[in-house]
């Protein structure tokens, strides 16, 4: 392997683009074949960075480019087939969120890397965020003692053309539900910190779009660990993003991480352990024009890969952890 990991994007649509941009811009990378089924997107992306080599079939640049991982950016209910293709081609791979629709998919994709010598893995850009750093430092220190409870909130705005204009938003098959797409970072942060989820009760409603998947939800979660939750999501928020947020609660300590998009520590009272001074919140969310996403910190997750390929220290979310996110989101669906 050259000292320049060679990148495969497949999926030219937001989140593809923001995978191209980061990619391109890091020194270490080369993108070195784009794929979509869309013609004329691909192909406007190819001229914008050069004249990377396109297709529009995704086992052709497969067979055909030497790429060391290919980015899987489509849609939610392609990933698992696609990741796997990938594997058999002896790619390594990086998948975006979620992983799969269901954890059955994820042993599918765990498997064949694990068969044909390849890494999966799974991006989970918020782990960068300045105040999940912060926090969890605060958690692994113990400062907090013993925690009690959490409260996730996802009071985000989707319009109506966010989904009607997709050919897979709001699709059962494709999106799989609003906690794969919003809160499946918030879910891998609560896993993360607090163990695997083992109950959930679960409360589901669709009010205010034309679509197959929830847009409002609420469950009341255990963890592995005994700490108790609740996670509330709905997409129904009025005109803008109201509040992404994650407050913990413990025996030494309160922390609330709010803003839109987990970018602001709203809340600091931990005992023996004062937020540092001089912190720089830079999270910026990521835009798609009429809406705003969580983190942007893509660039992190594209450097941690190339990293990892060429052995040196990461921090990549590799394809068993990144499925303990999945077995959650099927856990809450399945208590509702």
């Amino acid at each position: 392997m050259s000292n320049k990991i060679k990148f495969a994007i497949a999926g030219c649509g937001s989140i593809g683009s923001r995978h191209i941009a980061v990619t391109d811009a890091e020194e270490r990378a080369e993108i070195v074949a784009l794929c979509d089924i869309d013609e004329q997107k691909v192909k406007a992306l190819s001229e914008t960075y050069g004249g990377i080599p396109y297709f529009t079939d995704y086992e052709t640049m497969l067979a055909s480019c030497d790429a060391d991982v290919v980015n899987i950016c489509t849609p939610h209910g392609l990933h698992a087939e696609m990741a796997i293709k990938a594997a058999n081609a002896k790619k390594n791979i990086l998948v975006e969120k979620p992983m799969a629709l269901n954890v059955a998919d994820c042993h599918r994709m765990i498997d064949a890397a694990q068969a044909n010598g390849v890494k999966l893995m799974v991006v989970k850009q918020n782990r960068y965020n300045v105040p999940i750093a912060l926090t969890k430092q605060a958690l692994d220190s113990g400062f907090l003692g013993q925690i009690f409870m959490v409260q996730c909130n996802v009071l985000w705005n989707r319009h109506q053309g966010y989904y009607k204009d997709s050919n897979w938003r709001g699709s059962k098959k494709l999106e799989g539900g609003a906690l794969h797409t919003q809160v499946s970072h918030f879910i891998d942060l609560l896993v993360w910190w607090f163990g695997d989820l083992k109950e959930a009760k679960t409360h589901l409603e669709t009010k205010n779009h034309d679509i197959e998947i929830e847009d409002c939800g609420q469950s009341l979660v255990k963890f592995g660990s005994g700490v108790m939750g609740s996670i509330i999501w709905t997409t129904c928020v009025y005109n803008k993003n109201y509040e992404g947020s994650i407050t913990v609660i413990g025996e030494n300590g309160t922390i609330k991480i709010g803003g839109q998009y987990l970018n602001k520590i709203e809340f600091w009272d931990v005992k023996s352990y004062p937020l540092p001074e001089e912190i720089e919140f830079n999270d910026k969310p990521n835009a798609y024009g009429k809406y705003q996403g969580t983190s942007s910190n893509h660039d992190k997750v594209v450097h941690d890969v190339v990293a990892e390929l060429l052995n040196e220290r990461h921090n990549v979310v590799e394809g068993n952890e990144g499925m303990k996110t999945i077995e959650a989101i099927e856990l809450i669906y399945s208590k509702s």
